[in-house]
Protein backbone atom coordinates (compact mmCIF):
# COMPACT_ATOMS: atom_id res chain seq x y z
CA UNK A 1 0.00 0.00 0.00
CA UNK A 2 1.42 3.45 -0.88
CA UNK A 3 2.44 5.70 1.98
CA UNK A 4 -0.11 8.32 2.96
CA UNK A 5 2.38 10.87 4.19
CA UNK A 6 5.51 12.44 2.82
CA UNK A 7 8.29 9.98 3.46
CA UNK A 8 10.86 11.56 5.73
CA UNK A 9 12.19 8.43 7.38
CA UNK A 10 12.28 4.75 6.56
CA UNK A 11 9.67 4.05 9.20
CA UNK A 12 7.00 6.45 7.88
CA UNK A 13 3.50 5.30 8.88
CA UNK A 14 1.74 3.42 6.06
CA UNK A 15 -1.83 4.54 6.85
CA UNK A 16 -3.64 7.78 7.48
CA UNK A 17 -4.02 8.59 11.14
CA UNK A 18 -7.39 9.85 12.45
CA UNK A 19 -6.10 13.35 13.26
CA UNK A 20 -4.51 13.61 9.82
CA UNK A 21 -7.81 12.57 8.22
CA UNK A 22 -9.69 15.25 10.16
CA UNK A 23 -7.12 17.91 9.19
CA UNK A 24 -7.14 16.89 5.52
CA UNK A 25 -10.94 16.91 5.34
CA UNK A 26 -11.15 20.28 7.06
CA UNK A 27 -8.60 21.86 4.74
CA UNK A 28 -10.16 20.19 1.69
CA UNK A 29 -13.58 21.58 2.64
CA UNK A 30 -12.11 25.09 2.85
CA UNK A 31 -10.61 24.64 -0.61
CA UNK A 32 -13.91 23.22 -1.88
CA UNK A 33 -15.86 26.26 -0.63
CA UNK A 34 -13.27 28.68 -2.02
CA UNK A 35 -13.49 27.00 -5.43
CA UNK A 36 -17.29 27.12 -5.36
CA UNK A 37 -17.02 30.86 -4.68
CA UNK A 38 -14.53 31.23 -7.55
CA UNK A 39 -11.79 32.19 -5.12
CA UNK A 40 -9.12 29.47 -5.24
CA UNK A 41 -6.14 30.90 -3.33
CA UNK A 42 -2.67 30.63 -4.88
CA UNK A 43 -1.14 29.30 -1.67
CA UNK A 44 1.67 27.48 -3.50
CA UNK A 45 2.70 30.38 -5.70
CA UNK A 46 6.45 30.27 -6.26
CA UNK A 47 6.77 26.64 -5.15
CA UNK A 48 8.39 24.07 -7.43
CA UNK A 49 7.17 20.49 -7.30
CA UNK A 50 8.56 17.45 -9.08
CA UNK A 51 6.55 14.61 -10.56
CA UNK A 52 8.85 11.62 -10.93
CA UNK A 53 7.14 8.99 -13.05
CA UNK A 54 8.07 5.95 -15.06
CA UNK A 55 4.75 5.56 -16.87
CA UNK A 56 3.06 7.23 -19.80
CA UNK A 57 0.97 10.32 -18.97
CA UNK A 58 -2.22 9.26 -17.22
CA UNK A 59 -5.05 10.50 -15.00
CA UNK A 60 -2.99 10.42 -11.81
CA UNK A 61 -0.26 12.57 -13.34
CA UNK A 62 -2.85 15.02 -14.67
CA UNK A 63 -4.54 15.18 -11.26
CA UNK A 64 -1.29 15.94 -9.46
CA UNK A 65 -0.35 18.63 -11.97
CA UNK A 66 -3.75 20.33 -11.95
CA UNK A 67 -4.04 20.23 -8.15
CA UNK A 68 -0.64 21.85 -7.69
CA UNK A 69 -0.92 24.32 -10.57
CA UNK A 70 -4.36 25.55 -9.48
CA UNK A 71 -2.72 26.57 -6.20
CA UNK A 72 0.04 28.42 -8.07
CA UNK A 73 2.86 25.84 -8.01
CA UNK A 74 5.03 24.90 -10.95
CA UNK A 75 5.31 21.18 -11.68
CA UNK A 76 8.18 19.55 -13.54
CA UNK A 77 7.47 16.08 -14.91
CA UNK A 78 10.50 13.83 -15.31
CA UNK A 79 11.68 10.25 -15.53
CA UNK A 80 14.23 9.23 -12.96
CA UNK A 81 16.02 6.42 -14.69
CA UNK A 82 16.37 4.85 -11.24
CA UNK A 83 15.38 1.31 -10.35
CA UNK A 84 16.00 -1.16 -7.56
CA UNK A 85 19.14 -2.12 -9.49
CA UNK A 86 20.54 1.42 -9.20
CA UNK A 87 23.50 1.90 -6.90
CA UNK A 88 22.86 3.43 -3.50
CA UNK A 89 25.10 6.34 -4.51
CA UNK A 90 23.01 7.03 -7.65
CA UNK A 91 19.81 7.05 -5.60
CA UNK A 92 21.34 9.33 -2.96
CA UNK A 93 22.72 11.75 -5.54
CA UNK A 94 19.42 11.91 -7.39
CA UNK A 95 17.48 12.40 -4.15
CA UNK A 96 19.76 15.21 -3.00
CA UNK A 97 19.42 16.94 -6.37
CA UNK A 98 15.63 16.65 -6.16
CA UNK A 99 15.80 18.15 -2.68
CA UNK A 100 17.70 21.17 -3.97
CA UNK A 101 15.35 21.75 -6.91
CA UNK A 102 11.89 21.10 -5.46
CA UNK A 103 9.82 21.69 -2.35
CA UNK A 104 8.20 18.25 -2.74
CA UNK A 105 8.21 15.32 -5.15
CA UNK A 106 5.42 12.92 -6.13
CA UNK A 107 6.62 9.50 -7.33
CA UNK A 108 4.39 7.41 -9.56
CA UNK A 109 5.17 3.99 -10.95
CA UNK A 110 8.34 3.52 -8.89
CA UNK A 111 8.98 0.65 -6.51
CA UNK A 112 8.01 1.58 -2.92
CA UNK A 113 11.49 0.67 -1.64
CA UNK A 114 13.02 3.06 -4.16
CA UNK A 115 10.62 5.84 -3.16
CA UNK A 116 11.51 5.30 0.51
CA UNK A 117 15.20 5.53 -0.32
CA UNK A 118 14.65 8.76 -2.25
CA UNK A 119 12.62 10.10 0.69
CA UNK A 120 15.40 9.33 3.16
CA UNK A 121 17.95 11.41 1.24
CA UNK A 122 15.94 14.20 -0.41
CA UNK A 123 15.28 16.31 2.68
CA UNK A 124 11.83 17.27 1.33
CA UNK A 125 8.43 15.59 1.34
CA UNK A 126 8.43 12.66 -1.10
CA UNK A 127 5.06 11.11 -1.89
CA UNK A 128 4.41 7.62 -3.21
CA UNK A 129 1.47 7.69 -5.63
CA UNK A 130 -0.61 10.16 -3.61
CA UNK A 131 -2.60 11.10 -6.73
CA UNK A 132 -3.44 7.53 -7.72
CA UNK A 133 -6.88 6.00 -7.24
CA UNK A 134 -5.61 3.27 -4.91
CA UNK A 135 -4.09 5.75 -2.44
CA UNK A 136 -5.89 6.18 0.93
CA UNK A 137 -6.30 9.93 0.35
CA UNK A 138 -8.39 9.21 -2.74
CA UNK A 139 -10.79 7.13 -0.67
CA UNK A 140 -11.65 10.20 1.41
CA UNK A 141 -13.10 12.07 -1.58
CA UNK A 142 -16.62 10.76 -0.98
CA UNK A 143 -16.57 12.23 2.53
CA UNK A 144 -16.55 15.75 1.08
CA UNK A 145 -20.17 15.32 -0.03
CA UNK A 146 -21.82 15.68 -3.39
CA UNK A 147 -21.89 19.46 -3.76
CA UNK A 148 -18.94 19.09 -6.13
CA UNK A 149 -18.04 16.21 -8.48
CA UNK A 150 -15.97 13.35 -7.08
CA UNK A 151 -13.07 14.28 -9.39
CA UNK A 152 -13.00 17.77 -7.86
CA UNK A 153 -13.13 16.31 -4.36
CA UNK A 154 -10.09 14.18 -5.19
CA UNK A 155 -8.28 17.34 -6.28
CA UNK A 156 -9.27 19.25 -3.12
CA UNK A 157 -7.91 16.44 -0.92
CA UNK A 158 -4.66 16.30 -2.85
CA UNK A 159 -4.35 20.07 -2.56
CA UNK A 160 -4.97 19.83 1.18
CA UNK A 161 -2.23 17.23 1.50
CA UNK A 162 0.22 19.35 -0.50
CA UNK A 163 -0.56 22.41 1.61
CA UNK A 164 -0.11 20.46 4.81
CA UNK A 165 3.25 19.15 3.63
CA UNK A 166 4.86 22.24 2.12
CA UNK A 167 2.96 25.51 2.61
Amino acid sequence: MPSSQPIRAPDAPPQLQPLKVANLLSRARLLQHAAMDGNTPLLLRGKNLGLLCETQPDEAQALFRSAAEQLGARVAVMRSGLSLASTAQDVQNTARMLGRLYEAVECQGLEPALVKSIGRHAGIPVFDGVATKDHPVDQLAELLGDSTPLADNRRFLLQALLLEAIA
